[in-house]
């Protein structure tokens, strides 16, 4: 069964963000738009080429109203440690989550449990906490950033503007469909 359209579940969490160790929750998320953006492991190798992608593109999330929380396995000290050793992750400055339990990464069912690591899993949740889009690619396939704030964007535009929906390749201020009998058969 598909989390799409769902409410995200009640989490609470340790986490690392600019120096600091800090507690996220659900109740953080809500009210406003965010990413959750699950990978496999930290000191590992598509990993860090993912994050530094979203790092580089994090002014732009800002810019939407769009908080990005990382999420693995690793314990918000391992994330600690990896931003203090990696340049690439060094220039993160949004939320990495440790869930070192697996809650949050079974919630969002990404989670293989024989290796106890999450899959590459990418949720775009809006202010109502509800699941609008994901994306999941397995192990050795990385993600875009740039495709992912046109998802956002996509979304964002579909919940401001109901009745019209962003067809393929759609980006901002493009043309939108506005489902209809009449358009039945003419796309």
């Amino acid at each position: 069964m598909s989390v799409i359209n769902t409410a995200i579940k009640p989490f609470k969490a340790s986490a690392y963000k600019n120096g600091k160790f800090i507690e996220v929750s659900d109740a953080d998320v809500k009210n406003k738009w965010a990413v959750f953006f699950f990978y496999p492991a930290d000191f590992t190798f598509v990993c860090p080429t993912e994050l530094g992608d979203v790092a580089d593109h994090y002014a732009e999330f800002q810019k939407l109203g769009v908080e990005i929380y990382s999420v693995s396995t690793d314990t918000h000290f391992t994330h600690k440690a990896w931003h203090d050793s990696s340049e690439t992750i060094g220039k993160i400055q949004y939320t990495m989550i440790g869930d070192p339990t697996g809650n949050i990464t079974r919630n969002f069912e990404v989670m293989r449990e024989a290796e106890g690591l999450a899959d590459r899993g990418t949720f775009i949740v809006d202010p109502q906490g509800v699941i609008q889009a994901i994306e999941i690619t397995a192990e050795g396939i990385g993600r875009d950033a740039t495709d992912l704030v046109r998802k956002v964007k996509a979304a964002q535009y579909v919940a401001a503007h109901p009745g019209e929906v962003c067809p393929a390749k759609w980006t901002e201020g493009a043309e939108t469909l506005k489902p209809s009998f009449d358009l039945v058969g003419k796309i």
